[in-house]
């Protein structure tokens, strides 16, 4: 590929999201936030003579592993200004009154008249793009204006462009990153067999972040009376493609023990279905009174809670997996528990490989697989070893963060 292939790329890109506006909400908010981009954005930054750090995430994800970074940039360097932008609406508008980031915008698209003027107008003095974002001619301009740029979390596969023969160009993109954080070793190794060896590896950072919640976490009195003495599994971003394996599993173990189901989407048709699969009493969170002896589930119907309902399970399965992708883990993982998901849609997600091998999550296939998997891990010599095995995988991975700030460090002091 040449630069000229690769702007064709964007501008083919940039077309289909523009049709793409008309018939999908998504695509029009990707549209409508990079509307009269540079007006905004000068009008903003236009008054700012204050140090300024630039932070990039496509999504929620990597905003989440960005966010251990950028707090503890603010927390260090409290005036340096923090410029945060994301490519997807998903992370946009979820986070756009994010209070420790001072500007937040929709990154436009990477063409060089566009980096060179975001560049000339927001004038950081570091860059860091979380995980895979790695985009031509940001980080030429970044390179030019020799103004540092970090990629932190990354990860790398071998079936990634930068790593074929017709990839020298990705491969040449790489080069203006100044230094990678990397999550594991196979990602040393694939950049160092490219001639790339400015990398550090450091892990994710969202192990630090998740830590952190729970050691802050607060009781939820609802799911603390729910619990009672009684054995919990905490079911998290529960799918309907996960129902199939859940709902005999739920139907056949409830006497001995209870659920605490958080849906992926909190919707009336979800959770009315649930409530008629399964034999089990039911209460929902938003009615759930003093007396919870009686029911067997605590249906979750809020959003933002299921990362502190954790403490209350020795199990948890979470959803995902047999769609579109696992959803997050490690929330439960710090917790020390055992942890189950569909065996379809996870390997692309390390800590759940990880924690395969260790023998503290299973991936289940079905009803029956699932049936079997908790039974021999319900054994207490099997339980607390795999409990043992996932707090362990949790501290060896915490510290990133502090790895990274320590390059911050030299390149921000004054």
């Amino acid at each position: 590929m040449t630069v000229f292939i690769y702007n064709l790329l964007i501008t083919l890109l940039r077309g289909l999201y523009y049709l793409a506006g008309f018939f999908n909400a998504k695509a029009d908010a990707f549209n409508f936030g990079r509307r009269n981009f540079f007006r905004r954005f000068s009008g903003q930054l236009a008054s700012n003579n204050a140090p300024l750090v630039w932070v990039h995430c496509a999504s929620l994800g990597e905003f989440e592993q960005g966010r251990p970074v950028i707090e503890k940039l603010k927390e260090e360097f409290p005036d340096h200004k923090i410029l945060l932008t994301f490519f997807s609406p998903s992370g946009y508008e979820v986070r756009k009154n994010y209070p420790k980031a001072d500007y937040i915008f929709y990154l436009p698209w990477d063409t060089q008249g566009n980096a060179s003027r975001f560049i000339e107008i927001s004038k950081p003095i570091l860059a860091i793009f979380v995980k895979y974002e790695f985009w031509y001619h940001y980080a030429s301009e970044l390179n030019r204006r020799k103004i540092p740029l970090l990629s932190i979390s990354a990860i790398f596969r071998p079936d990634q462009f930068f790593f074929k023969a017709t990839g020298k160009f990705y491969r040449n993109m790489l080069r203006y990153i100044n230094h990678f954080f990397v999550q594991n070793d196979e990602s040393v190794r694939l950049l160092k067999s490219i001639g790339i060896t400015n990398v550090t590896r450091a892990g994710d950072t969202r192990f630090d972040r998740v830590n952190q919640l729970v050691k802050q976490g607060e009781e939820i009195p609802v799911a603390k009376g729910f619990k009672g003495n009684d054995k919990v599994m905490i079911i998290g971003s529960c799918w309907p493609e996960d129902l199939e394996v859940l709902i005999p599993f739920i139907n056949e173990n409830y006497f001995h023990l209870k659920f605490i189901v958080a849906p992926h989407e909190v919707t009336e048709a979800f959770m009315s279905n649930f409530e008629k699969a399964v034999n089990a009493k039911t209460i929902r969170y938003s009615k759930a009174g003093a007396s919870l002896d009686e029911y067997h589930i605590l249906m979750i119907d809020n959003v933002g809670m299921l990362g502190k309902l954790y403490r209350y399970g020795e199990f948890a399965f979470i959803g995902g997996a047999f769609g579109k992708g696992l959803h997050n883990i490690l929330e439960a993982a710090c917790y020390g528990i055992p942890i189950f998901f569909g065996n379809r849609n996870f390997q692309k997600f390390q800590e759940a490989v990880d924690l395969i091998n260790r023998g503290g999550a299973f991936e289940v296939a079905d009803y029956r697989d699932l049936k079997t998997k908790y039974e021999m891990v319900n054994l207490p010599q099997n339980f607390l070893l795999a409990c043992e095995v996932t707090r362990l995988y949790v501290e060896e991975n915490l510290g990133a963060t502090e790895k990274i700030m320590k390059h911050c460090r030299n390149l921000l002091k004054p």
